[in-house]
């Protein structure tokens, strides 16, 4: 699948992905995975704010990946919400990180979630193209497992005003992922909330240059 034109009014059919490929041969690709809600089947269709949320960032982000030799794609689940397990975001990430693979072949890639995209890359990071995760506001429930990051490496950015999801709980996460992680840190995005409007600028060029950081 190339880059659709207006991604925003595709049709909702089984997970999707935007793209956008570096010229040339590229030499990794920064996968993201948008935020959702905690019980929802509705489709993601183009209306979504989680998933805008994060084609916005991927417009803003992808020149400079493209300097750089990365491509972005943006997958799009079938569903919004976890739904206690989070089989259907967690099928779609791993089905997207085939098509990776299919389309571009063993290339290095890292995970750029937001909130519920975050908690899904941690649950497929153990995919053996993934080298890192680049979390922002993450959703990480207490009991959060933190085995699938065993030899990766994890970034994590949490706004102190976040009211949606918890800084502390994501701090405790990054904490226990340390001992098998290949590192680990938090980055403190100072008094910002969840969905990333303050300090726009701040969030995107913390999440380019994490990602490519992690390619490196």
């Amino acid at each position: 699948m190339k880059s659709q034109t207006d991604p925003t009014s595709q049709l909702v059919t089984g997970p999707s992905l935007t793209r956008h490929d570096a010229p040339g041969q590229p030499r990794g690709v920064v996968l993201m995975l948008h935020g959702g809600k905690e019980t929802s089947t509705q489709p993601v269709d183009g209306r979504s704010a989680s998933w805008r949320r994060s084609w916005a960032m991927q417009r803003t982000i992808t020149p400079r990946a493209h300097t750089a030799g990365v491509s972005t794609w943006l997958l799009r689940y079938r569903e919004r919400g976890w739904n206690g397990s989070g089989a259907v975001p967690i099928e779609d990430a791993r089905w997207a990180l085939e098509e990776v693979r299919r389309e571009l072949g063993d290339l290095p890639v890292v995970l750029l979630g937001h909130s519920m995209g975050a908690r899904t890359s941690a649950h497929v990071a153990d995919d053996p193209s993934v080298v890192g995760v680049v979390a922002l506001a993450p959703w990480f429930p207490p009991d959060e497992r933190v085995g699938a990051l065993a030899g990766k490496h994890l970034v994590a950015a949490h706004g102190r005003r976040d009211r949606i999801t918890s800084p502390r709980a994501t701090a405790y996460f990054v904490e226990r992922a340390k001992p098998i992680a290949a590192s680990a840190r938090l980055e403190d995005m100072g008094e910002t909330g969840h969905y990333m409007l303050r300090r726009t600028t701040a969030w995107n060029d913390m999440a380019v240059s994490s990602s490519l950081a992690l390619l490196d």
